[in-house]
């Protein structure tokens, strides 16, 4: 099991220490996703892959089946448009012995997921990596299941197992630690991720203005 501590500052993620694996969103499961608005689970999605982007945090995509259940979907694509998902046919990432390669690769224990559906894609590598000692978050509302319930089951399940549940918005949060810190993230691919927050980008935007302009400037207005 994952010797991480779960509270204290070393439990807060990084980039450095981060590894983002995001499973399965393609049209198949869209098709039957009931427990989120599909169109806030795509933009959650894609706004974190920009975000990983931009933090360079390494960045897994995995698809099931992919000649049956869809490609990829195209924004998501288009945040790695160079990288080719892993296809398998496991539903458990986690046993496919190319994606769990390529996440050891890495180096790095803090291991970040979102997919869908949740209940099961999501469940089973989260589950399983926890138990060979990573330090596994989910990022839930990246996430979808079937139902609500299938959902927030598995959810439960997952905190039991010692997986951390986490939205996408508090991942790119901890990765940034501090607003005015301007050597973790270019300010256009942090712009390209915030543009995916609705009011709070529109509000991060004015800080940063208020951040980056000279108090001369300030004095003088």
């Amino acid at each position: 099991m994952s010797t991480s501590p779960k509270a204290g500052l070393e439990a807060l993620l990084t980039p450095e220490e981060s590894v983002l694996v995001l499973i399965d969103h393609q049209p198949y499961q869209f098709a039957n996703l009931h427990s989120h608005e599909p169109m806030m689970v795509t933009n959650n999605v894609v706004g974190l892959a920009k975000a990983a982007k931009g933090y360079g945090v390494p960045t897994i995509l995995t698809t099931v089946v992919e000649d049956r259940g869809g490609l990829l979907i195209q924004p998501l694509q288009d945040v790695f448009p160079d990288q080719k998902p892993i296809n398998r046919t496991f539903i458990n990432t986690w046993e496919d012995q190319v994606v769990v390669d390529a996440v050891k690769a890495t180096g790095r224990k803090k291991l970040i997921i979102a997919g869908l559906w949740t209940e099961i894609c999501v469940a089973m590598p989260a589950i399983q990596a926890a138990g060979e000692g990573f330090d596994v978050h989910v990022v839930t509302d990246a996430s979808g299941g079937v139902s609500a319930e299938a959902h927030d089951m598995a959810v439960r399940r997952m905190i039991q197992a010692g997986v951390v549940p986490i939205t996408w918005l508090a991942v790119m949060s901890e990765w940034q630690r501090d607003w005015a810190r301007t050597d973790r993230i270019t300010p256009e691919d942090q712009m390209a991720a915030l543009e995916h927050t609705g009011a709070t980008g529109i509000a991060t935007v004015w800080e940063q203005q208020l951040l980056n302009t000279p108090v001369a400037e300030t004095a003088g207005a």
